[in-house]
């Protein structure tokens, strides 16, 4: 654990507010769940709570099924990060952070679909070999938990087409699908 230097009192209410330097830096936005965990030292720890982090065995299943079964490669992230992969390498996306225009795309709360002459998208914050063909937001209740993405190199070997219909609806499916299972 890293010192801040920073110190906050409790209010009456037994609140207290989180700096926003570290809410920047952590991206942490009004709204966000967060864990409270302590310890026996008397350390009380914030972490940021992911919904879709508790069904990232079963998203991963998800994922690996688009790809074996229709050839896509498939993330599936929370609002920061990515937590389940299938058609692209692990080291490089897995747990790793979205990119400002993936996290513009998922904000959106609606389909983003890669036509011939957009600009390509990464799917995460380091860039990475592939960019976004397809995504759609994971919504649970109204609300935003994250994104269903499928992936394409642009290269030559690869599909360079804009989504098909049939992806587009996949991908779609997959977030909904997702949702629902938040949700119950």
């Amino acid at each position: 654990m890293k010192a801040t230097g920073i110190v906050r009192r409790i209010d009456d209410l037994g609140r207290v507010v989180i700096p926003k330097e570290i809410r920047r830096t952590m991206r942490i936005r009004e709204g966000d769940p967060l864990e409270i965990y302590t310890d026996r030292e008397g350390e009380v720890i914030f972490k940021k709570y992911s919904p879709i982090g508790e069904l990232a065995a079963f998203a991963g299943e998800y994922a690996e099924t688009l790809h074996k079964t229709c050839s896509l490669s498939v993330v599936i992230c929370d609002r920061d990060a990515v937590i389940a992969t299938a058609g692209v390498p692990r080291k490089e996306y897995g747990e790793k952070s979205v990119s400002e225009a993936l996290e513009k795309i998922i904000e959106s709360r609606s389909m983003y679909v890669w036509r011939d002459g957009m600009e390509r998208i990464p799917a995460i914050a380091e860039g990475g070999s592939h960019t976004v063909s397809c995504a759609m937001p994971i919504l649970a209740e109204g609300d935003i938990i994250g994104c269903v993405v499928s992936l394409t190199t642009g290269d030559k070997n690869d599909r360079t087409m804009p989504a098909s219909d049939v992806e587009s609806k996949l991908i779609q499916t997959a977030a909904g699908f997702l949702g629902k299972q938040l949700e119950s």
